[in-house]
């Protein structure tokens, strides 16, 4: 994979860290959507982890 696959995964990744921050700022989170973007999150660090 090229650098730029990367840089796009660390993109996405730092999204979804955006994304869980703002659930859980939230006056009620939901913990479902809190766990699936966690999930997401998560397999997008592995990813970047095998380059």
């Amino acid at each position: 994979m090229d650098n730029s696959h990367v840089s796009a995964l660390q993109l996405k990744h730092a999204g979804i860290e955006r994304q869980i921050h703002e659930e859980l700022s939230r006056p009620i989170p939901d913990a479902v959507v809190v766990q699936s973007l966690k999930k997401r999150k998560l397999r997008i660090k592995e990813e970047i982890a095998r380059f």
